[in-house]
């Protein structure tokens, strides 16, 4: 018998290591998938359902928005932490496609457990599926449309619907368009965080409009300021409007009333140098980040300004770009040049309620680079909704301002089936059953739409298969029957990133042949 034959074995792990080997790795996979696909597959198109959300913090929230749903889950499996991690990145690339995402990673799992079950290799799927993606990358560059006016206006409306803000869909799509063609002609970009949102809290959704500027809640200190300013020249001031406070404290020494008034006569000048320096700069609205001063505030009124304090960075970085002004550190600095302007500014109040801010407008700005939604809606769950959507749709029309689009409806996805099943007959090993089983998880799209609009999936999928030949785009109605697609578009970033990440995903889960837990759970 050789040396340490009859040695106990050297334990490298603790006692409470788990390690899952085998089938059983799959199958928690798939499980992890399913549990996703199932979540959100009722939430998925224009008759998707909502769900309702009770979150730790006993908030309630009611959304059909994937992004969000996912976000709010408490996931525990490595697995199911990976698909949360793709539909995190699929939200920050493209800001919508999510459940697009979900559905397809989840069906491409489901599929390949299928071929496990008759003993494919998972190195096998992965090639078949590898030689899939890039059929269907080939295929979205032959079905790219060229967008123009009437298809981002379209790209705009497909992301609304299925969402709360469907409801004013004629109302909403417009301005998306409007807002970002605005930021766009004065910046040369257009980015969904340069269109801000603005609760009005009164009315309805159809009462919301843009606002060729921005809108901020805050205390109007003195109820004679001037209120209605016509073609207003806007300085915008980061700091404080009042003389600069010793940063040591001192005690002054009087002896004399005369020695009082120089002291308070002095001051009075620095304050009154300070109001001259905003007055002879020509501004009419001042907006700054820091305290104001009430003997200079009281000068600014009687001299017909309008002064607002204590404005965050953030609203006076959007105040600088929507008036084209520049922000200026000290007043007595202001220059004509710096001066942004606007055609309306005002402030209200309601005087019914104990609200303590009003809400300051700044509007009819000449070049705006930021302007505003003001959102319609009481509700405030029913608003913070819309305003989901809004950004959603915001997000998708920005992407399709810079490039190119792909009809919708689950035109696309199903000719990406077709085109796969094509490319699959050249290929002579088992990677073609792999190519096959991609193609019928691209068709979960259509299914999934037919199955919410109530309709029959596998007739359907079974006639959209046979008129993937067709040259014009063919999919599923919003009643769940085939139709050629007319309206329907989505930027081509949205779909092939969200294929991409789905593939990757999934070939990365089946590359997996352990896991170990060191909790032992």
């Amino acid at each position: 018998m050789g040396e340490g034959l009859d040695k106990p074995k050297v334990e490298i792990t603790s006692q409470s290591t788990k390690v899952t080997s085998g089938t059983d790795v799959q199958e928690k996979l798939i499980v992890a998938a399913r549990v996703f696909s199932d979540l959100l597959k009722p939430t998925y198109g224009p008759r998707g359902l909502d769900k309702m959300l009770y979150k730790t913090d006993g908030t309630t929230a009611v959304t059909n928005d994937g992004a969000k749903i996912v976000a709010e889950l408490l996931v525990k499996h490595p697995a199911a932490k990976m698909m949360v991690s793709m539909a995190e990145s699929q939200e920050e690339d493209c800001g919508d496609g999510v459940t697009t995402t979900m559905l397809l990673c989840g069906s491409l799992l489901i599929e390949a457990n299928n071929l496990f079950r008759k003993g494919f290799h998972p190195l096998t799927l992965v090639e078949g599926y590898e030689i899939s993606l890039r059929a269907a990358v080939s295929q979205i560059d032959s079905d790219v449309s060229v967008t123009d006016d009437a298809k981002l206006l379209a790209v705009a409306e497909t992301s609304l619907r299925g969402k709360v803000a469907e409801s004013a869909l004629d109302v909403f799509s417009p301005l998306i368009v409007e807002a970002l063609s605005t930021v766009f002609k004065n910046r040369g970009e257009a980015l969904a965080q340069h269109v801000s949102m603005f609760k009005t809290g009164t009315g309805g959704a159809r009462d919301s409009r843009l606002v060729k500027g921005i809108l901020i809640r805050r205390r109007v200190l003195m109820n004679n300021l001037p209120n209605d300013i016509r073609d207003a020249k806007v300085v915008c001031l980061d700091g404080d409007i009042k003389i600069r406070e010793m940063v040591r404290d001192t005690e002054l020494k009087i002896t004399s009333a005369d020695a009082l008034d120089s002291f308070i006569g002095a001051e009075r000048d620095r304050k009154e140098k300070i109001f001259r320096g905003i007055l002879e700069s020509g501004a009419t609205v001042v907006l700054c980040s820091g305290e104001i001063d009430k003997d200079i505030l009281h000068l600014l009124c009687d001299s017909g300004i309008l002064a607002v304090e204590k404005l965050d960075s953030t609203e006076l970085r959007n105040a600088s770009d929507a008036t084209s002004s520049r922000i200026i550190e000290n007043p007595l600095d202001i220059e004509e040049s710096d001066l942004g302007f606007c055609g309306h500014a005002s402030w209200m109040r309601k005087p019914s309620t104990d609200e303590v801010e009003d809400v300051i407008r700044i509007e009819d700005c000449p070049n705006p680079s930021i302007v505003t939604i003001e959102v319609g809606g009481a509700g405030e769950t029913g608003t913070e909704e819309v305003i989901r959507g809004l950004h959603d749709s915001l997000r998708a029309t920005s992407l399709a301002l810079g490039e190119d689009v792909l009809p919708g409806a689950g035109s696309t996805h199903s000719r990406i089936a077709h085109a796969v099943r094509t490319a699959s007959e050249n290929q002579g090993g088992r990677e073609r059953l792999a190519m096959e089983a991609f193609a019928r998880a691209m068709e979960t799209i259509p299914a999934t739409l037919v199955e919410n609009a109530g309709g029959e999936a596998l007739d359907r999928v079974l006639e959209l298969r046979a008129s993937s030949l067709s040259e014009s785009p063919v999919g599923i109605s919003q009643d769940g029957k085939i139709w050629d697609v007319d309206g329907v578009w989505h930027p081509r970033s949205v779909i092939e990133n969200s294929l991409e990440s789905a593939t990757e995903t999934a070939m990365g889960m089946l590359r997996i042949d352990q896991v170990i837990s060191a909790r032992g759970d």
